[in-house]
């Protein structure tokens, strides 16, 4: 399964779900660098370092990065939703479709309601 680190602003019980479903998920919290203000480059830098996609809400920079930097181990992008397992199963059913997630931008977005 997939290596992430999820941005700060990346909702928790989404994290949770995607461990559940098999996914080695490290949070900003978890590795020390929360609430420090990190700048998204070096966000995406620390995650390459420990080969992981990062996984973001943080749609509009993490884009811009992904064409100004696009040797990374992989970027999600998500739209905000209450709805955390579907979001969970939604961005777990976009990585299965990939090889890997190197250099690769998936964007997951909220379903129509």
């Amino acid at each position: 399964m997939a290596r992430l680190y999820a941005n700060e602003n990346f909702p928790r019980e989404v994290v949770i779900a995607l461990r559940q479903l098999g996914h080695d998920v490290l949070t900003v919290q978890e590795a020390g660098n929360g609430g420090r203000g990190i700048p998204d480059d070096e966000v995406l830098a620390f995650a390459i370092q420990g080969e992981r996609a990062v996984i973001t809400l943080n749609r509009r920079d993490f884009i811009r990065l992904h064409r100004v930097q696009p040797a990374h181990a992989g970027i999600i992008v998500c739209t905000q939703d209450d709805d955390t397992l579907g979001q969970a199963q939604r961005i777990h059913d976009a990585m299965l479709v990939l090889e890997t997630l190197a250099e690769h931008l998936i964007r997951v977005n909220r379903p129509l309601r």
